[in-house]
């Protein structure tokens, strides 16, 4: 399988995704849909220089949006989360 350069996309800044991040030290991701754990493992470690425990994916499918004009549904792209978790003292900031 042909390697993404960084498979990771993004950070969701959500209510569900503070809660985990402040309690569980347990952030979220936006990634490529076809990268799999080894490969956003990699990313996060080279990018963040932290050390990653563990990494939960789940596919996410997109909603189905109306068109107003013509009244046609449509699809949003389906995607990728990753909730990535860090060892216990390492925190990672994204305000910087």
């Amino acid at each position: 399988m042909k390697e993404a350069k960084n498979p990771v996309r993004g950070v969701l800044f959500t209510e569900k995704a503070t809660l985990l991040s402040g309690k569980l030290n347990q952030y979220t991701f936006r990634v490529v849909p076809s990268a799999n754990k080894i490969q956003i493992r990699r990313a996060l470690e080279r990018v963040f220089s932290k050390k990653v425990l563990a990494i939960n994916t789940a596919r996410c499918s997109g909603k189905k949006k109306r068109n107003h004009r013509t009244n046609k549904f449509g699809r949003k792209a389906n995607w990728k989360k990753a909730i990535v978790t860090l060892s216990g003292v390492e925190k990672l900031d994204f305000a910087s």
